[in-house]
């Protein structure tokens, strides 16, 4: 005798069913449901039995009996083939997925991480007391000598201002790069690819590329603007750079051009790629030590206007930096664009 049984499946249980009692006193059909995106149909050899459903969806699950008298199982035909063969798809989709990011990440940065000889506890020893010293010399030691000369930033002229500007900046840059010796003064002599300058090297194309991504990082800080426009109730001062460029004072201007193209890409690659991000790969992979360096990066500049065009550029010269391990060619990149943006201002 074969009966032949359809049944709608709303949930995972156990379905009583009653055949011949000449073959069967009571039998149990437990069907175990899993996601919809299957379909493969189950035969039983004895009682023939098929399940199945009226939806659209199809389910695949696995079927078997039990007798009382004894832990017998009947004969079925599973499509284990089936199942195997999706999985296996699955498996593989995901796999190349991850493959061709690891491509693309190696292609980017296919460099082996730097060996570094001080532990986490060094590397926020530094970037505290660089973030203090920063802060202590441009906001108070300078204006303080300043102070007691016998003047200030603000009565000065144009001149005086870009001057003024250009020394607190020479000064900021000295005491960074002196907490740096004296904070890994007992790890040297380094390895050889620490802090390097050098004019050797196929760099020069990545530079060319990195320029090419001007215009987006300046399409960036116009969303930067629209997610984070500036608040009505803190008008925008007008900084002694833009008077400065108004009055079209051309040494003033000059002075200026050597603060925002010279001394600040020096003294901020040298802190945030040659220093913090080779730091990182000690903890975690080369790309994700360009990301956290670049966000630190733009926090430091505590301008939340432009976060977003800061952390992108970091991005841009990180990577830059990472397949040369030189410095130079990350600042260069970094004084193009800070020119770039001074010439955009001179409009």
């Amino acid at each position: 005798m074969s009966t032949t049984t359809t049944t709608r499946i709303n949930s995972c249980r156990s379905v009583p069913y009653y055949f011949s009692p000449k073959k069967f006193s009571h039998s149990t059909v437990r069907v175990f449901l899993k996601p919809p995106s299957f379909n493969f149909s189950l035969k039983c050899r004895s009682p023939a039995i098929s399940f199945g459903s009226n939806s659209k969806n199809r389910f695949r699950f696995w079927c078997f009996t039990h007798r009382e008298s004894a832990s017998e199982i009947h004969g079925f035909e599973f499509s284990e083939e089936a199942a195997k063969s999706e999985t296996e798809k699955l498996n593989d989709t995901s796999e190349n997925w991850v493959s061709g990011v690891k491509r693309v990440a190696d292609a980017l940065f296919g460099v082996e991480p730097w060996t570094v000889p001080w532990t986490v506890k060094t590397i926020v020893r530094v970037m505290l007391l660089w973030i203090t010293s920063f802060w202590l010399v441009g906001s108070w030691i300078i204006p303080f000598l300043a102070h007691t000369v016998g003047f200030r930033k603000e009565t000065l002229t144009f001149r005086g201002q870009a001057l003024y500007s250009l020394l607190t900046d020479v000064a900021e840059g000295l005491a960074g790069i002196g907490i740096l010796h004296l904070c890994l003064a007992r790890f040297r002599p380094f390895p050889s690819d620490w802090f390097e300058f050098s004019l050797k090297g196929k760099w020069h194309f990545d530079v060319g590329l990195g320029c090419l991504m001007f215009p987006l990082v300046n399409q960036l800080s116009q969303v930067n603007l629209i997610l984070l426009p500036h608040l009505p109730s803190a008008p925008v001062a007008v900084s002694s750079v833009e008077q400065s460029i108004v009055a079209r004072d051309p040494i003033a201007m000059a002075l200026y051009a050597v603060v925002v193209s010279v001394c600040a890409p020096i003294w901020e690659e040298i802190v945030f790629r040659g220093f913090l991000l080779p730091s990182l790969t000690k903890y975690m992979p080369v790309w994700c030590s360009v990301i956290v360096s670049s966000i630190a990066f733009a926090l430091a500049h505590f301008n939340m206007q432009r976060v977003l065009t800061l952390i992108f550029l970091g991005m841009v010269m990180g990577s830059v930096f990472t397949r040369s391990r030189n410095l130079l060619p990350s600042v260069l990149l970094h004084s193009l664009w800070n020119a770039f943006v001074f010439l955009d201002l001179m409009k």
